[in-house]
């Protein structure tokens, strides 16, 4: 670490320790998300604000405050039922834990192109991604941590557009919700984003929205030729590559495979490992609290003026899309 970097990471490390001297909930909710790695923690959130102590300082407490203010702290005992309908948001929000890279970090995939979004409210499919994300960081990033005696505090994620139409467009509300409440909240944790199977509209959507994107955030993109198999292959095992990477052209169909291959289904060990988890939580936090039907509403917070940016450009160059097609250009 440069002297530049050690130097934000002490301001910032002593104005933390003051505001968490002063403020036992933000110290509670902390824990929860540094869990024993407080170097790297800080260090996220330097990055996020191009190493500015006292930006990282104030957005590190914004977190703070949302995780108290929405009992975020609680969300991995609020089970989303009847199971059917957990079910159903599995089979349209598309992710899943596939394997683990040869460094030890978590694989996600994600099924960009054949999420639907069609089964459930806003509020469970938020429910959903937050609860998936701190499963991630109080339970797969230190069980990772532990088995490779090193923090291990960021994730690999592959997403696969297969299937990807201009009926993306409907969907841009909610996907700029989920992406403003990660970049907010859970900065940095994605170590390196892999493209896949990307038709044109893809292709193109990208050349438009790539020079929006700050410098570290375009590093971390890397679009591979087809399913990226071969590619992948240098970095993971054939056995923590998702089901739409092992063969070309096989997808990522939300039914392919059985439920042990295919990462996305709630029959696979990621999502029965996680649902039982929730569900056992509930249970013990029911002895104090009965469980409310319904889903856990969580605060939207405003998109941040690049990503409004990027959105709106998204959008025009959908809309382009759509008029092509219209006109049967």
């Amino acid at each position: 670490m440069g002297l530049v970097s050690q130097d934000a990471l002490n301001q910032l490390q002593a104005l933390m320790d003051q505001v968490l001297l002063e403020e036992e909930p933000l110290q509670r909710t902390f824990q929860n998300v540094h869990q024993g790695c407080v170097t790297e923690t800080l260090t996220r959130f330097l990055k996020a604000r191009e190493w500015n102590a006292t930006k990282a300082h104030k957005m590190i407490v914004d977190c703070l405050k949302w995780r108290v203010q929405n009992e975020i702290d609680n969300i991995l005992s609020k089970p989303i039922i009847p199971t059917d309908l957990y079910r159903g948001i599995r089979d349209s929000q598309l992710i899943g834990l596939s394997g683990y890279s040869r460094e030890g970090l978590p694989v996600f995939a994600i099924g960009v192109g054949l999420s639907t979004f069609d089964k459930a409210s806003v509020h469970y499919y938020v429910q959903s991604h937050i609860q998936i994300n701190e499963y991630r960081d109080r339970v797969i990033l230190p069980s990772a941590s532990k088995k490779h005696e090193r923090p291990i505090t960021t994730c690999v994620k592959i997403l696969d557009m297969t299937g990807l139409k201009l009926s993306a467009l409907n969907q841009i509300k909610l996907l700029t919700i989920i992406s403003s409440i990660d970049d907010l909240n859970y900065p940095e944790k994605t170590n390196t984003y892999y493209i896949v199977n990307a038709p044109y509209i893809f292709s193109a959507c990208w050349k438009v929205v790539k020079p929006l994107l700050q410098e570290r955030t375009r590093r971390k993109v890397q679009v591979l030729q087809g399913c990226g198999r071969d590619e992948l292959l240098k970095i993971m095992d054939y056995a923590s590559l998702p089901h739409f990477c092992r063969r070309e052209g096989s997808g990522s169909s939300r039914h392919s495979g059985n439920g042990n291959e295919n990462c996305y289904s709630l029959d696979h060990p990621f999502h029965q490992q996680l649902y039982n988890y929730i569900k056992e939580k509930s249970r013990i936090h029911e002895a104090v609290e009965p469980i409310k039907q319904g889903s856990f509403h969580v605060d939207f917070p405003e998109p941040p003026a690049e990503k409004a940016e990027i959105v709106k450009t998204l959008e025009s160059e959908l809309h382009k899309f759509k008029i092509s097609n219209v006109n049967g250009d």
